[in-house]
C-alpha cells in the first residue's frame, strides 16, 4: 500500500518500490520524480555513460564530488565504483 512521502516525491509507489530494492531515499526521489515527469525520459536516456571500470580515478572522484559522497577523498578506484552505485 502506497502512502504520500510529502509532495516533493512525484510518484511514491515508484519510489516505495526502489527504497524497497536497497536503494538510497536520494536515488530513489530522483527516479521517482523523473519517471512523473512527462518531459524526461530516463529509461530511454539511460545505459550511454561508459561503466565504471573504465573510468579513471580522477573521473570517479569528481563524480563523487558531484554527488557529495562522504569519504571520497579516502577511498581508491574500487570504494569510488562502490559509493557511486550504491548512491
Amino acid at each position: 500500500m502506497s502512502h504520500q512521502h510529502g509532495k516533493q516525491i512525484k510518484n511514491d509507489r515508484v519510489y516505495e518500490a526502489l527504497i524497497n530494492q536497497g536503494n538510497s531515499k536520494e536515488k530513489s526521489a530522483r527516479i521517482a520524480n523523473a519517471q512523473a515527469n512527462p518531459e524526461m525520459h530516463p529509461a530511454k536516456k539511460g545505459g550511454k555513460a561508459q561503466p565504471y571500470e573504465n573510468w579513471n580515478k580522477a573521473e570517479l572522484y569528481k563524480r563523487a564530488q558531484t554527488l557529495t559522497i562522504n569519504g571520497r577523498s579516502n577511498m581508491n578506484k574500487e570504494e569510488l565504483i562502490e559509493a557511486l552505485r550504491a548512491h
